[in-house]
């Protein structure tokens, strides 16, 4: 009896999420905003409608002041304060936008950024035990990663992995 070899095949390429199928637009090529792959410790949890609470973005581990970086090219349309913590907010055509907080603008409004452009760097959180001062709402430090298509908010992770289903096809021919 002959034994049949099989090949993992995702036609993936790297790099972008590339989802493609019936109905399945592919997506563009991202990459991720820290430097090396960081770890999630939060992913997205959208709301059941847009008003409920809900986590619209991933939560990134990082270390110390690190540079974020620019996903995908695109222009700096806000930078500024968004409650009690620092954003910035780039467009990238198409109707994509994303945001991460709390960073530092190292670029202001219309500048013109390439992937992997530092766009800013990470603030440091303030600590929950100074007084009158809400903590970070990671455990560690960390960066909040959002993205928007045509407004609603989207999982970020869809842009930098392969999420597609895998198929197995014949290693060789039958």
């Amino acid at each position: 009896m002959a034994s049949a070899s099989l090949v993992l095949a995702t036609g993936f390429a790297g790099g972008g999420a590339g989802r493609t199928g019936p109905g399945i637009a592919a997506e563009p090529s991202w990459t991720w905003p820290l430097s090396p792959t960081p770890r999630v410790l939060r992913h997205f949890e959208p709301p059941a409608q847009r008003w409920l609470p809900g986590h619209r973005g991933v939560d990134l581990a990082a270390t110390g002041t690190v540079d974020i970086r620019s996903p995908a090219q695109g222009r700096v349309v806000f930078t500024g304060w968004v409650v009690d913590r620092p954003v910035v907010t780039v467009d990238h055509g198409g109707g994509l936008i994303s945001s991460f907080e709390p960073v530092v603008a190292g670029l202001k409004r219309g500048d013109l950024v390439q992937a992997g452009q530092p766009v800013g760097t990470l603030a440091p959180e303030p600590q929950a035990s100074e007084p009158g001062v809400p903590g970070s709402h990671c455990s560690s430090t960390c960066l909040h990663w959002g993205v928007r298509r045509d407004g609603d908010y989207v999982n970020p992770l869809d842009f930098v992995l392969d999420r597609r289903p895998s198929i197995l096809l014949p290693l060789h021919g039958p």
